[in-house]
Parts: C-alpha cells; structure tokens; sequence
C-alpha cells in the first residue's frame, strides 16, 4: 500500500473521473476490509503502540488463534499489516503507509481530494467589494453581532471591539461588501501564529448582514477574500464552521476549500459543547513560491 496517490483534476462544471487503476486498487482494499473480523483485527493493531502478537490478538477479538492467522495473513497481501516471524511467535504491527492511504482512498472516492474551484462564479453586480475603511467599523460590528445572534456563526458571545479587530486582523486581508452604498458584509482574516514558518497560513471569516443573505454577498466577499489571498502569497486559509451553518461550509467549499474533520466537543458556547467543521485552501502552487 502507498500513501503517494493522485488527486484528481475535475474538468470545470463536470462530474469527476476516478482513475480506473486507482479504482481497482480502492476496491480491493474496501473487499480485504468487508470481513467484519478483518476490520477488528486492524482496528486493534492500529491502536497498539507496538508490535502485538497474533495469540494476543486472538485473545482482544475472542477468536481462534487460526482464524486470526488467516485473516491476518489476508490483511498483510494487501498492505494493511506487517507480519514477523520471531522464534515461534509472529508480531503483527500496522503498516504506516495506510494510516494515510486508506483515508485518502475514502476521500478520494468521496471527491473531498479533487481540487476545487478558484472562487464562486456568478457574483451579483449590485455588490461591490472594497477594502475596510475607518468608517465602517460600526457597520462591521452591526453585521458581527447580526452573526453572533444568529447563535451559529462564532463562539463569540460579545462583539470585539474596533482596537481588538484592528489588531487581530492582517491590514490587506480585509474587505466590506456594499449594496448602494449600504455596507452589508465583511470578510476578514487573520494569522494563525506568530512564528515565521506560518508568516502565510491565516484563518478567515465572512459575514453577510441580516436581510442581505442569499443574494451573493458571501460569494463577493470570499471570491476576493481567495483571490487576494492568492496574489499576496498566503499559501493556506483555513476556517472552522459549526455543522450546523450548511450555508457557510457550502460557500467555502464553492471557494475551494476542503473538509478537514470534524473537531467534536471543540468548545463550550452558552454551556453547551458544540463541534466545529474544519475546512482548508491550499493556493493551487503553494509549493512553488
């Protein structure tokens, strides 16, 4: 089993294509793992800190040491295993390679692996995006507590205030959406570290004003939010979601982000654990700058 496997690259409004190597390949690790017991086996050598022997293993899984040889032996000729023979017992360890193979198979096959679009197509011509000025600091904190109520879009429970904002926010990643003249939207993001080795990873956010939402705000707003990102050499943006907010993951999946995970009981927010979905955009040549 390799972890080295390809993405695939979708043709532009179309459907995409898995490879059919690449499908076979999939398959036959999927039907290595349809035997219940197999996957018990896997499941509990994955989550050994080491090499565990096969008559331990019988032992975890309740089955006969020859039944667990047998299907050990099927999970080591597909690469899911290593098996080593040491006097006259054999240890079983997981091969590394698929602890990264097998979930990349899964979003493969899910298509959670093929790039993405740029940025959303179709912006609405009422919309206009410029860069946040000093007087539009009491709009952007309107729609941020519009967002807050909302009791989906932050764990905030208070709007910052204009210094904490000003701060927290890189001074050219910044943005306001306006309809006539009316601001109806930020967008904005932030580094997620000091360190300089993440000088261009930032974390980011849009919010579009009660009233205003569903008539493309959002995608004005995260289309220049990912294009000016672009252009300026941030290599990574990353966000977190509540599962909930379906609008908010769609919209960054519509900009090229990806699902990451889900990060379960991440936070407290009104003395409830909520989780969060973890999404990513990686610049198309983020290696080659």
């Amino acid at each position: 089993m390799s972890a080295s496997l390809p993405l695939i690259a979708p043709a532009a409004g179309e459907p995409t294509q898995l490879p059919a190597a690449d499908a076979a390949t999939y398959a036959s690790w999927f039907a290595c793992l349809a035997e219940p017991v197999r996957v018990r086996l896997l499941h509990a050598v994955a989550t050994a800190t080491g090499p565990v022997t096969v008559g331990r293993l019988a032992e975890l899984t309740g089955i006969s040491q020859g039944t667990c040889s047998h299907h050990l032996r099927k999970l080591a000729d597909t690469g899911f295993v290593v098996l080593r023979r040491e006097g006259t017992a054999t240890h079983v360890a997981v091969n590394a390679a698929c602890c990264v193979g097998l979930p990349h198979a899964a979003d493969a096959v899910m298509g959670l692996l093929a790039p993405r679009p740029c940025c959303p197509e179709d912006l609405p011509e009422e919309v206009d995006v410029r860069a946040l000025e000093d007087r539009d600091w009491d709009a952007v904190r309107r729609i941020y507590g519009e967002g807050i109520a909302t009791g989906n879009a932050t764990f905030e429970i208070e709007v910052p205030d204009n210094d904490a904002l000003d701060e927290k926010w890189l001074p050219d990643h910044r943005w306001v959406a306006e309809i006539d003249g009316l601001v109806v939207g930020w967008a904005a993001a932030n580094p997620t570290s000091a360190r300089t080795v993440y000088a261009g990873v930032a974390e980011t956010s849009v919010y579009v004003a009660e009233g205003y939402r569903g008539r493309g705000v959002g995608r004005a707003l995260i289309h220049r939010q990912v294009t000016a990102a672009d252009t300026a050499g941030l290599w990574t943006l990353q966000t977190s979601v509540f599962p909930e907010n379906r609008a908010s993951i769609a919209l960054h999946h519509s900009a090229g982000f990806r699902t990451l995970g889900v990060r379960e009981r991440i936070g407290r927010h009104h003395g409830v654990w909520r989780d969060t979905v973890f999404l990513e955009r990686r610049r198309a040549d983020d290696g080659q700058r």
